[in-house]
């Protein structure tokens, strides 16, 4: 089995439109292997994916990439901690620090980072405290 698979992505504010950031990472997850689950506004495809518009269940999430503004999120809480992730990426643009608090307290890492760049630096599979201890 891919090691890749245990890392399955939902990534929140997917777009269709090619020039944004949520769907570049979400094409290049897909090309380095990683299950990718597009949740967004808009009904539409992301490369060979369709981007889902519900927020329903979805099993096995290990990281939440996120792509919508602090308000767009709000009335998405319940919704994201629901899906019980490991982690949440607060892309640039992002950041949080109302949801952070939340995830804090289920035990979910939280990264301020860029998925794009985790994924280019070969980070992306690294934990905060690993990437911490790395830097010393």
């Amino acid at each position: 089995m891919n090691h890749k698979s245990e890392y399955k992505t939902l990534v929140l504010g997917a777009s269709t439109k090619p020039s944004r950031y949520s769907n570049i990472a979400s094409l290049r997850l897909i090309k380095m292997g990683y299950p990718v689950i597009p949740v967004g506004i808009k009904e539409g495809q992301i490369g060979t994916l369709e981007i889902k518009t519900e927020q329903k269940q979805f099993d096995d999430i290990h990281t939440i990439s996120m792509y919508l503004s602090t308000e767009n999120q709000k009335p998405m809480y319940d919704f994201i901690l629901s899906l019980k992730p490991k982690r949440i990426i607060f892309n640039p643009g992002s950041e949080n620090m109302e949801l952070a608090a939340l995830a804090k307290k289920s035990n979910i890492e939280i990264l301020h980072a860029c998925t794009l760049v985790l994924l280019s630096t070969g980070q992306y599979e690294l934990s905060k405290a690993a990437m911490d201890g790395s830097l010393h």
